[in-house]
């Protein structure tokens, strides 16, 4: 699991499955708002003139020298709901990430988001 305190050092690496497969570049982490621990990273996928940043569960993460490898397959990472990479996480859209990976959602008790872009 990523802690809090390397955050900054791991943006930019390159984010890969199981298999050492890259799906694509570490752009930002998003911490559960409940426990203000890492939840979710974004990570940078697609051509030059058309990436898109696809969300990511960094549950079960491994960092190595250069990389962060994630529990999922490439291809389930790539077809992750996405946002352009300009583009913040809408609040309604968070439910989406959570049932994409089998994942339960709980938003706050007082309809608080469940994640916040660190």
């Amino acid at each position: 699991m990523i802690r809090s305190a390397d955050i900054r050092e791991w943006r930019n690496h390159d984010v890969v499955d199981p298999k050492q497969h890259k799906i694509g570049m570490l752009e930002a982490i998003y911490v559960d708002t409940t426990t203000d621990e890492p939840a979710v990273a974004t990570v940078r996928t697609g051509l030059p003139t058309r990436q898109r940043l696809v969300f990511v569960p960094l549950d079960e993460a491994v960092l190595g020298p250069d990389y962060v490898k994630v529990s999922y397959t490439k291809g389930q990472v790539r077809n992750a709901p996405s946002i352009g990479t300009d583009d913040v996480l809408p609040a309604e859209q968070e439910e989406a990430i959570f049932r994409h990976y089998g994942m339960a959602y709980q938003p706050g008790a007082g309809g608080e988001r469940k994640l916040a872009r660190r």
